[in-house]
């Protein structure tokens, strides 16, 4: 393996990485707050792709199809897309937070189900082209050309996942989502007003995802209804190697999930197509040995 690939799969594994971190935030604040597994989560990263694309398409016809208008399109799509989470969290959710975790799961999957065959029916199942104008100019490390889109992508990433944290570590509502990670009906009885708390935890992790859509889109050029489905389970797989339920083992789940790609795929006799075997094969080898992943703690439920 030379320099020049060295470099060239340590910026492809942070970009992917860092669409992986960004969706993993999201299962893992879900999951630290009220204990579920949300697998409609990839396919609100797919909603988030296409509420961009519709918004860069109007936006584009005023201001162009440049930085601007790919801004625009991630800010509206990271609001419309967190309502959508607030809204999955009331009508689907909320009726079976005390159902049993079966139930809950279930419940998760037709979330997932219906999200996914609104959009192939809402598209007809075809590919729709994300066309930018963000150019190709860069820097030449070695004989590696970095793009300055490239660098943007990662750097907007790593922007939105340090707000995250920041708002979990010294908020009010930071410090009330952790109070009913740890005990809901404590902090009823404390005057914490949980039902909100957990909207706006389906909010930011709804909005986050859609910010990696918009991003992921804007960067392969191209958005469709299946997008999620593998998203969704890598994403999974990096809170799980991260730690499900810690928001900075979320984020280094992601990167580290991206960078064991990248470089897995491009070993002597190793060809992309086998990429996503070091994927799952990641998450078994964790379940089994450390299922608690890199940065997450042991839960003990009291009966």
């Amino acid at each position: 393996m030379t320099l020049d690939l060295v470099i060239q799969q340590l910026v492809n594994g942070l970009i992917v990485g860092s669409f992986y971190a960004l969706i993993a935030l999201g299962y893992s604040m879900v999951f630290g707050v009220i204990k579920l597994l949300n697998f409609a989560h990839g396919d609100i990263y797919m909603s988030g792709a296409f509420v961009g694309l519709i918004v860069f398409s109007f936006v584009g016809v005023w201001v162009g199809n440049g930085w601007l208008g790919v801004v625009c399109a991630l800010l509206v799509s990271m609001l419309a897309v967190g309502l959508l989470g607030v809204v999955i969290e009331r009508f689907a959710y909320r009726p079976m937070r005390n159902a049993p975790r079966l139930s809950i799961l279930i419940t998760a999957l037709g979330a997932s189900m219906v999200l996914n065959g609104s959009a192939l029916a809402l598209t007809g199942g075809r590919h729709f082209a994300f066309n930018t104008d963000l150019g190709f100019a860069g820097l030449d490390v070695s004989a590696v050309h970095i793009t300055y889109t490239q660098i943007a992508l990662v750097a907007a990433s790593i922007l939105l996942m340090a707000g995250m944290q920041a708002f979990v570590s010294r908020t009010m509502y930071g410090k009330a989502m952790r109070a009913v990670s740890i005990d809901m009906g404590a902090s009823r009885l404390m005057g914490i007003d949980v039902d909100r708390v957990i909207a706006l935890t389906f909010f930011m992790g709804s909005a986050l995802a859609a910010g990696g859509g918009v991003m992921a889109g804007a960067y392969y050029g191209s958005v469709h209804f299946f997008m999620g489905f593998i998203m969704g389970l890598k994403a999974f797989t990096a809170a799980v190697i991260g730690g499900i339920g810690s928001v900075p083992g979320a984020m280094l789940g992601g990167l580290l999930l991206g960078l064991l790609e990248a470089y897995g795929s491009s070993l002597p006799f190793v060809g992309s197509e086998w990429r996503d075997v070091f994927v799952f094969g990641a998450l078994i080898l964790f379940l089994v040995f450390k299922p608690t992943g890199l940065l997450g703690r042991s839960v003990v439920e009291r009966v």
